[in-house]
């Protein structure tokens, strides 16, 4: 099945030196893949026409998970800042930042919904006393949540409160399931129904537990197969959870992403570098 999917000889390392390589994006309108060096506090992208690397931005807040948003913007997840931001052509904006008055605790990673709304998990790795990955601090609003921001009516909800610190996530190609990593306690992926919008209640089960390591973020492609980070690859499982097919990579892999001209370029921030791998299918719209 893996050489189904992919062939693991076309794994190639476009580029090496950040200290922790995370969220990665792909960005058609300049065909360039922007990801984050979270410990480094900088943004880097890759000229996919060119092969270069460049410093996007620097100082940056430890900003780490980001996506497009329905008008190809770039919205982006604030570790050090606490909050959910918009890059739009370079002039990043403040989207959201305080549930209840309380500030979040580490926005990490976030998807776009078909209708507009932004979700994104909060966990608290932006407020480690190391201050590695953003400002040492305190947790506000006792808990670490799954948010739903609706940016047309300003209505932020809280729609899953019971997992440990999640992390990744993504929506089914008809957005009926939404998938978010738990990187602490059971370390699973946890699976959730959704309806109109919301997740239903009690709908939370566990999806699949990734070994070695756990699951940081995955992407969803067109057949619904979850490609994710594992501790020594990047792993492929089946809509019931069952692994398909597992490509190694030399470190430890953080997330992916679909990208690339035709869309069949798998993107994998790795530690302290940047992978391809050459892929049969291409990525959900809502992933």
């Amino acid at each position: 099945m893996t050489s189904e999917l992919a062939d693991p000889a076309s794994l190639e390392r476009l580029w090496t030196g950040a200290t922790w390589s995370e969220g990665p994006a792909w960005i058609p309108t300049t065909a360039r893949l922007r990801w984050s060096d979270v410990v480094g506090n900088r943004i880097l992208e890759y000229d996919a026409a060119t092969g270069e690397v460049s410093e996007y931005a620097r100082e940056v807040e430890y900003v780490n998970g980001r996506t497009l948003d329905l008008a190809g913007d770039v919205v982006q997840c604030s570790h050090g800042l606490r909050r959910v931001e918009r890059d739009a052509g370079g002039l990043v904006t403040s989207i959201v930042d305080r549930f209840e008055g309380r500030r979040f605790n580490s926005p990490n990673d976030i998807v776009v919904g078909s209708d507009g709304a932004l979700w994104f998990t909060d966990p608290p790795y932006g407020l480690g006393a190391d201050g590695r990955e953003g400002h040492p601090g305190e947790q506000e609003y006792g808990g670490c949540f799954v948010f739903r921001f609706d940016e047309r009516t300003g209505e932020l909800r809280a729609e899953i409160t019971d997992m440990v610190h999640p992390n990744g996530l993504a929506f089914s190609p008809d957005e009926s399931l939404l998938y978010v990593a738990d990187t602490s306690g059971p370390l699973d992926i946890r699976v959730y129904d959704v309806v109109d919008g919301r997740v239903a209640a009690g709908s939370g089960r566990s999806f699949a537990a990734v070994r070695p390591g756990a699951s940081d973020g995955f992407r969803v492609d067109v057949d619904g197969r979850v490609w994710t980070s594992s501790g020594d690859s990047v792993q492929v499982l089946g809509t019931d959870g069952a692994v398909l097919a597992k490509f190694p990579v030399p470190e430890t892999v953080a997330n992916v992403c679909f990208g690339g001209v035709d869309g069949h370029d798998l993107y994998i921030t790795a530690t302290t570098s940047l992978y391809r791998l050459r892929t049969t299918t291409t990525g959900a719209r809502r992933s």
